[in-house]
C-alpha cells in the first residue's frame, strides 16, 4: 500500500487523514465489527437518517478524528478548526434562539470540540442528549452551507466528478493490494438519455432527484465478504451521516445477521418502518444492495485565490453505490433480471405514460 503523506493534505476528492492511513496500516479493515460499525451498517441497509439516532458509539478520540476526516475536516488544521467553531456557534444560536432549548455552557462552548462526539456516545443524561442535539444541527448546517457554496462556484460537475472517480478508484486499488476480496470495481456517469428516462418514470420530474448521475459498482468474492466490505467503505470514503435516507434498496443482506451485543438503545423510531424493497423495474430474481451517499469533496485546488475561508473547502456530490457478491452478479445477468430486460421494461413504461389517452367521462 502507498505510504501516507507526512501530514494530512487534500488527496484528490477526499482527505488523506493520518487516522485513515494508520487504520489501514494496522490491518483495521479486518477488525471485528464494533457497536458503532454495526449501527452505521444498519443505518445504510435500512436507509435511515442519523437525525433519528439517540446517540453515537465512538470509543476513542481516534474514532472522532477518522469521522471528521471522512467529512472533509481535520483536527489540527487551523482553518478546519475555525470552521468547526463557527458551525458550533451557529448551531448553539439556532437551538437557543429558534428552538428555545437550553444548552449547558459546558456543551455550548466550553468542552473542546473533539470531546462532543465522545459525550454523545456516553451514558444517557442531559449532557449526552445536548451533545447529540448540537452535533445534529451542526451536521445539517455543514451540508447546507456546502451546498450554497457549490452553487456559487464556477466549477463544473465534470471537474468534481473526475476528482471523486480518481480518488475512489485509487482507494479500491489500494484495498485490492491489501487483500480485500474485490472481484470487480467500475464506475460510470449516467447519460443524458438515461437521466431523461428516469425523470419520465418519476412522478416528481425534478432533475435534482436524479441521485445516480455518478455511479460506482463493486463486486466482492463471496456473500460473507459483503458486510466487512461495507465496513471498509464506511471507514475509508463514505461518511455514514451522509448516506441519503430512503434511497437504499437492499434485497441482498439479511439485517438479522448483524447482532448488537448487550445494547439495543440505538434503534430509532424509523427502524420500525418496512425495509427498503426492490426497484419496480428489476426482475423478481434480481438481488442487490444499492444506496446513495452525499460525498463531502475537498475542492482546494479548484477554489479561486480570493476564496473566503469561512465558507469552507468542501462541496457535496451525490453518488450511487451498487454492491453484490460474484455469484449474485452473475445470476442478475440471466433472463428477466438482465440489464437489457430492465431497460426494456423502463422504456415500455415511458411509452405507455407518454401515449396515455384521456379517460372517458
Amino acid at each position: 500500500m502507498a505510504r501516507p503523506p507526512q501530514r494530512s493534505d487534500p488527496f484528490g476528492a477526499f482527505l488523506a487523514s493520518q487516522a485513515l492511513w494508520r487504520e489501514a496500516e494496522q490491518g483495521g479493515e479486518h477488525a471485528e465489527l464494533s457497536l458503532q460499525d454495526i449501527n452505521e451498517i444498519q443505518l445504510l441497509l435500512r436507509g435511515q437518517s442519523v437525525i433519528d439516532w439517540h446517540r453515537l458509539a465512538l470509543s476513542s478520540d481516534e474514532d472522532v478524528r477518522r469521522l471528521l476526516a471522512l467529512n472533509g475536516l481535520e483536527l489540527g488544521d487551523p482553518r478546519d478548526e475555525a470552521r468547526l467553531a463557527d458551525l458550533r456557534q451557529q448551531a448553539v444560536r439556532y437551538i437557543s434562539d429558534v428552538l428555545k432549548l437550553r444548552l449547558d455552557d459546558t456543551i455550548a462552548d466550553k468542552v473542546p470540540w473533539v470531546q462532543l462526539p465522545r459525550i454523545a456516545s456516553g451514558k444517557a443524561g442531559p449532557h449526552q442528549r445536548q451533545a447529540c442535539t448540537l452535533l445534529k444541527v451542526m451536521h445539517i448546517l455543514y451540508h447546507l452551507e456546502a451546498r450554497e457554496m457549490r452553487a456559487s462556484l464556477a466549477i463544473s460537475d465534470s471537474e468534481i466528478f473526475s476528482l471523486v472517480e480518481e480518488s475512489v478508484t485509487r482507494m479500491f486499488d489500494e484495498l485490492r493490494t491489501a487483500g480485500v476480496p474485490v472481484v470487480e470495481f467500475s464506475w460510470s456517469r449516467k447519460s443524458k438519455e438515461s437521466q431523461l428516462t428516469k425523470l419520465l418514470l418519476k412522478k416528481e420530474n425534478n432533475a435534482a432527484r436524479v441521485f445516480d448521475r455518478l455511479r460506482f459498482r463493486l463486486i466482492v468474492r463471496d456473500p460473507d465478504d459483503l458486510v466487512p466490505t461495507l465496513r471498509i467503505m464506511l471507514h475509508r470514503c463514505i461518511p455514514f451521516n451522509y448516506v441519503v435516507p430512503d434511497q437504499t434498496v437492499n434485497t441482498l443482506i439479511d439485517l438479522n445477521s448483524l447482532k448488537v451485543h448487550g445494547d439495543t438503545s440505538f434503534d430509532t423510531d424509523a427502524g420500525n418502518r418496512p425495509l427498503p424493497g426492490s426497484n419496480e423495474f428489476s426482475g423478481k430474481s434480481f438481488h442487490v444492495l444499492n444506496f446513495v451517499a452525499d460525498l463531502p469533496v475537498r475542492v482546494d485546488a479548484l477554489l479561486p485565490h480570493d476564496h473566503d475561508e469561512r465558507r469552507g473547502r468542501v462541496v457535496f456530490v451525490l453518488a450511487e453505490f451498487q454492491v453484490m457478491d460474484k455469484r449474485t452478479a452473475e445470476a442478475n445477468e440471466q433472463g428477466e433480471s438482465s440489464h437489457a430486460e430492465y431497460k426494456r421494461r423502463q422504456h415500455q413504461h415511458v411509452r405507455m405514460r407518454l401515449l396515455r389517452e384521456p379517460r372517458d367521462g
